[in-house]
């Protein structure tokens, strides 16, 4: 069984439409890399996923999204568990103005962690699985605001995964960050995904080939091609994909 299934989903705001009729199926352990040109709702995709756009009442979503076979919709479903289960790092690096080590115990504590000795494994913890414990270890009590771009995403990372959610949605995750930034947290994904299904959003093709193990190209708010990462970049099998992947363009 596929860890998400979207199925059939299309999305409105007010009268404009901008996803039409989407589905497709991710592996649980898989990072899938949602590609395409500007504007074709790569963005607008991923934020369906964990209900984001239920903060937007001109927000139209139909068709269906399963998170392990059951309906992140229904009934029962209540969004913040939802968003437990499915968290968010988001293009721009967003620490709270706190502490590092209250940057990744907020979480803790909002779910009633509060024993001290366990927030400070968890912080640790997460800290370790970022690639940022050896950098900041000594500076946990220090501004987060403090740390470089790079280091404050890794930390926002580190602040999703210290929850222990089931899924991560990366919104261009590096478009902010120098190359050697970027590296690390391409690296991360790669371990990451031994204990998280992720999707990330890319504008760089190349990126997509590094990470991921699935590709989705969408366009103009439509699915034109869903397939395994190798094959995809070998030998896409869309007019719009083969032009795209050429650069033709993009």
């Amino acid at each position: 069984m596929a860890k998400i299934s979207i199925n059939k989903v299309s999305l409105k705001f007010g009268d404009k439409q901008v996803l039409h009729d989407i589905s497709m199926e991710v592996p649980a352990n898989s990072v899938v890399a949602l590609i395409g040109p500007s504007g074709c709702g790569k963005s607008t995709l991923l934020r369906c996923i964990n209900r984001m756009h239920d903060l937007n009442p001109a927000a139209t979503v139909l068709g269906e999204i399963l998170l392990d076979g059951s309906s992140i919709h229904g009934r029962q479903q209540d969004v913040n568990a939802l968003r437990q289960k499915v968290g968010m790092v988001f293009q721009k690096p967003n620490p709270f103005p706190k502490s590092v080590f209250e940057n990744i115990a907020y979480g803790l504590k909002v779910r009633g962690v509060r024993k001290k000795q366990l927030l400070h494994e968890k912080v640790r913890e997460s800290l370790e699985d970022s690639y940022l414990w050896e950098e900041v270890g000594e500076l946990l009590n220090h501004s987060a605001l403090s740390l470089s771009g790079g280091q404050q995403q890794r930390l926002c990372i580190a602040r999703c995964i210290a929850t222990s959610p089931e899924v991560i949605l990366m919104d261009e995750p590096t478009s902010a960050l120098d190359p050697m930034a970027t590296k690390m947290i391409e690296d991360l994904l790669l371990r990451l995904r031994e204990k998280y299904t992720i999707l990330i959003v890319t504008h760089n093709m190349q990126q997509a080939r590094r990470v991921s193990d699935f590709v989705a190209m969408l366009y103009m708010g439509k699915l034109v091609e869903f397939s395994e990462t190798a094959r995809f970049f070998a030998d896409p099998r869309h007019d719009l994909a083969q032009k795209y992947v050429s650069g033709v363009f993009g």
